[in-house]
């Protein structure tokens, strides 16, 4: 029987770079017209209150600007659609946001007779196992395969609009954790911001287009560290020649890192998959940034002499040299449900985002108290 592990705490996704709102609502911009200002304040005092009702009246703000400037008819029903879009997919997600969740991408294109097929659908059956919801495009071959693994159940579709791919799979079709996107932008944005990990089969410029958008979007800071892993069937071949790509073509002429390699792994093992996500997560829960500082939550605190020689392997990446375990700060009090967590905390250079999942994953083996 399928177990159905949650995992503590909340899971969203910071993506504001520790930035704290101003509480007068300082930052909200005019549309313009100190009469119509009023109105928004108010009804957005009416409607929310504190951060809440600032961003409130800022979106708001930004709604009457639009409507009230220079804008095509086109551009207008874009921006709908874009907030539309976003709204509902954080509805349908957030009942669930107490399970953790991967992101599996490849080819439309690959039958179910196929090794890779069967591979996904092996791998997304242990992911449940171990209590992870997958997350899938909805669409056939791989992505069929992905939801057929995980189960209707523990399953979620990010459906894209296409004129040649007019449905969902059987697998995930009708269910209300299907999701229609008429934009790829807002569908990749759901794809990184709900997914706890990311892993790819054999694909082709979807399939590509996406794992470089999560790459890209760790790699500078503009997502959160998480596991990627490309998996191939055994004895399979596709992610070994892309990798002699990344080392004789990117790597060669330094045009990337080597640190960035440890942003990803590449096995034909389904266990060694699973492991690699499973134990992303054994002792690190997440983390975010206050101000300039990160603050990495762990379920254990470490010993002092594991903090000691973590500080002294990873003082590179952070700018004084620093790192410190402590409880949760003042400005995390509103996070009830991980308030009780152990922090490691420094100030972190926010460059060479491999370094710091080498962070985590030190962090994970460390000896603790």
């Amino acid at each position: 029987m399928k177990s159905k592990k949650k995992h503590r705490g909340s899971q969203e996704k910071d993506f504001t770079g520790g930035k704290s709102l101003a509480p007068q609502c300082d930052y909200v911009e005019s549309t313009g017209d100190k009469e119509i200002d009023k109105k928004v304040l108010a009804l957005a005092e009416e409607l929310s209150s504190g951060d809440r009702g600032c961003m409130l009246a800022e979106m708001m703000m930004n709604a009457v600007k639009t409507a009230r400037g220079v804008v095509t008819d086109g551009d207008y029903k874009m921006m709908n659609r874009t907030f539309k879009e976003m709204r509902h997919a954080n509805e349908v997600f957030a009942p669930y946001r107490d399970r953790r969740k991967v992101a599996v991408f490849g080819s439309a294109r690959t039958k179910p007779e196929e090794d890779e097929y069967q591979t996904a659908v092996k791998f997304c059956q242990r992911l449940t196992e171990e209590g992870y919801m997958t997350i899938t495009g909805a669409g056939p071959g791989i992505m069929a395969a992905g939801n057929e693994g995980a189960g209707k159940e523990d399953s979620f579709g990010l459906n894209i609009n296409l004129p040649f791919e007019t449905s969902a799979n059987e697998f995930i079709d009708n269910d209300p954790k299907l999701i229609d996107f008429d934009y790829f932008f807002t569908r990749k944005l759901s794809f990184v911001k709900e997914a706890d990990a990311g892993v790819a089969f054999p694909g082709g410029v979807g399939t590509m287009d996406e794992l470089f958008e999560a790459l890209t979007l760790i790699q500078t800071g503009k997502a959160t560290v998480y596991p990627i892993v490309l998996v191939d069937a055994k004895g399979g071949t596709y992610w070994k020649f892309w990798m002699q790509f990344m080392n004789e073509h990117l790597m060669r002429l330094n045009l990337i890192s080597e640190t960035d390699f440890a942003l990803f792994k590449i096995t034909d093992d389904i266990e060694e998959a699973v492991e690699e996500i499973v134990q992303f997560y054994s002792n690190f829960h997440s983390y975010r940034y206050v101000g300039d500082k990160l603050v990495l939550r762990i379920e254990k605190p470490l010993t002092e002499a594991s903090l000691e020689k973590l500080a002294t392997d990873f003082k590179d990446i952070s700018k004084d040299g620093v790192i410190e375990q402590t409880t949760a700060l003042k400005e995390e009090v509103y996070e009830d449900d991980l308030a009780d967590m152990t922090r490691i905390v420094l100030l972190h250079k926010r460059r060479d985002f491999g370094r710091l999942r080498m962070l985590i994953d030190a962090l994970n083996v460390a000896e603790t108290v």
